[in-house]
């Protein structure tokens, strides 16, 4: 293959335009002159213009004409000019809300991106350089941007919170909607990928589930689910879909998933005695595997939130034992969060030793309990200043090495373990290295860092240090790849950027100021590494409505000074 793909490059070569020498001269001849003129055509431009005015000053009469201007304005009342200039810091005003809003909300400028996009091919803009298809820049590009693609995949959250006990609840109480339509989309992508297959036509209650699972509207959904049921009363999906969405707490989301572990493996023993039969049967163990391994965990995480945390750890134990492969719905990052809980600091450090590996994928949760447990052995002792005149020992620099290795995988972390940044409810999807993730896992994992006397002062001396190691993080990283440059855009899908506000009264009116303190309020301001500047429109629009206000005020208060300053200036 290498021989080949030489002689392609060398029958390439020769049938190239550089092989004939006076085409080579005509065409660099006219890319010359192309490039002089791109250059030169503004001036060229300009100079017309001016010229063909001064050629037609006589019959458009500029002169008289602009004599009428100076009188007209010298008549104008100190009242059209706190007119003109409050109008104007109205509008500009506006406009620099808005430009902070888009940028806030997309961390780019809307005029700035207005002008790339539609302004720019209009004034004769074009790419710097266009590489060749097989050139090494644009094969590295191309290994980038599929890096970017697997770094920016979105993952279930191993610890997502309950629809109906958490999220609901939280709904009813503050009138906010925690998770983002995005968000709620991917999961039920994932129950349909999860909870269904090509047979699920050969029992009525299961045909029942799969149009529930498609339905957007939760009401709709738990109807469904009593249908499935009053077809079928050991259909496991449908008690499973009750016990996410109907149960208001997690004592009746347990007893729903005990009747659905029941049915479950009724009929996970079943297809297990069919499944040779045909890829249809293969099919539907699939399924029903996915479903008894579904329930077992939610049963395991109940347990963990109503106090049972041996139990939540033997399921867990029991799981990852009975089924191995299913090593991508991370099971082992719940077990570390209730092993964490026990304070079991030799268990974690046995799951670690088997999941901290180089071989598999990383996450905020293995990398940072990985630091927490090398910060437990010094933090209680740790001081600033005793280390800055003595040195660090080595088991010091173990820790502020770990943690530097935590914070380059997701630095967004740090800011909510040190509450500066507000929490959230977690979304039931992350993005790794995204501030998605630092929310879920400091949502669970902060009580587990305060238990630790030291360990968060620690982290504050420390985290910092970390981006001296990286100063271009987008290009290169130290012991990770560059950080992705998509999280930004991904962790706004799915965190809630606004504050949606719900009301029993469906008028115009309600919807309308139930909008304007949406765009007043907002939910959670999504973290961007490396932190963007405010660009230059922002800068501007706000001068522009500040002097603009300041001149109508000064206008408004001292009419007979700024009059004499318009005079002078016309």
């Amino acid at each position: 293959m290498a021989d080949g793909d030489g002689l392609g490059e060398a029958a390439i070569a020769a049938a190239s335009p550089a092989s004939a020498p006076g085409l080579s001269l005509s065409l660099g001849w006219r890319e010359r002159l192309r490039a002089g003129l791109a250059g030169t055509g503004a001036s060229l431009w300009f100079v017309a213009g001016l010229g063909l005015l001064y050629a037609l000053r006589v019959p458009l009469r500029l002169c008289e004409n602009l004599a009428a201007v100076t009188v007209f304005l010298n008549s104008l009342t100190p009242k059209f000019y706190v007119a003109l200039t409050g109008t104007s810091s109205l509008i500009s005003g506006l406009i620099f809300i808005f430009e902070w809003w888009y940028f806030h909300k997309h961390g780019t400028s809307f005029i700035e991106q207005v002008s790339v996009s539609h302004l720019r091919p209009l004034m004769g803009g074009t790419e710097s350089s266009i590489s060749e298809p097989g050139s090494p820049s644009n094969n590295r590009e191309s290994e980038t941007s599929r890096q970017n693609l697997s770094e920016c995949k979105v993952w279930r959250n191993p610890l997502n919170l309950f629809r109906g006990a958490e999220y609901r609840r939280y709904t009813w109480v503050t009138g906010k909607e925690p998770l983002t339509y995005y968000d709620m989309n991917l999961s039920a992508q994932d129950h349909q990928t999860f909870f269904t297959c090509d047979t699920d036509f050969l029992r009525p209650s299961d045909t029942v589930m799969q149009k529930a699972w498609r339905e957007r509207n939760p009401p709709a959904r738990i109807k469904a689910a009593y249908q499935a049921l009053e077809l079928n009363n050991d259909c496991a999906t449908a008690y499973v879909l009750l016990a996410e969405e109907e149960a208001t707490t997690i004592v009746d989301a347990e007893r729903l998933f005990k009747q659905a572990l029941k049915a479950g493996e009724t009929i996970y023993r079943r297809s297990q005695q069919c499944q040779h039969q045909s890829p249809q049967h293969e099919a539907q163990l699939r399924r029903d595997t996915n479903v008894l391994v579904y329930i077992k965990r939610r049963l395991a995480m109940c347990a963990r939130k109503l106090g049972r945390i041996r139990e939540a750890v033997k399921i867990m134990r029991d799981l990852m034992k009975e089924f191995p492969p299913l090593t991508m719905l991370n099971i082992h990052e719940n077990l570390l969060e209730s092993l964490l809980e026990l304070q079991a600091y030799a268990d974690v450090q046995a799951v670690l030793a088997k999941y901290d590996d180089i071989s598999l994928p990383k996450s905020a949760a293995i990398c940072y309990t990985a630091a927490l447990l090398k910060t437990r052995t010094v933090s209680d002792k740790f001081s600033p200043e005793t280390a800055s005149r003595r040195g660090l020992s080595t088991a010091e620099i173990n820790a502020v090495e770990a943690i530097h290795r935590a914070v380059e995988f997701n630095p967004h972390v740090p800011k909510y373990l040190l509450e500066m940044k507000s929490l959230i409810l977690p979304p039931e999807h992350i993005l790794k290295r995204g501030d998605s993730e630092a929310i879920a896992y400091a949502f669970f994992h902060l009580q587990h860092w305060k238990r630790i006397e030291g360990a968060l002062h620690l982290l504050q001396c420390t985290w910092e240090g970390t981006f001296r190691m990286i100063p271009y993080p987008l290009e290169k990283g130290h012991l990770f790849y560059p950080y992705p440059s998509c999280t930004e855009t991904a962790d706004r899908e799915l965190l809630p950027y606004l504050v949606c506000f719900y009301f029993k009264h469906d008028t115009r009116l309600w919807k309308f100021s139930a909008f304007l303190m949406s765009l007043l309020f907002a939910f959670h301001h999504v973290s961007v590494y490396p932190k963007k500047e405010i660009p230059f429109f922002i800068h501007f629009t706000a001068g522009l409505c500040s002097s603009t206000a300041m001149i109508a005020f000064l206008t408004h208060q001292f009419p007979e000074i700024m009059g004499v300053f318009a005079k002078a200036w016309c």
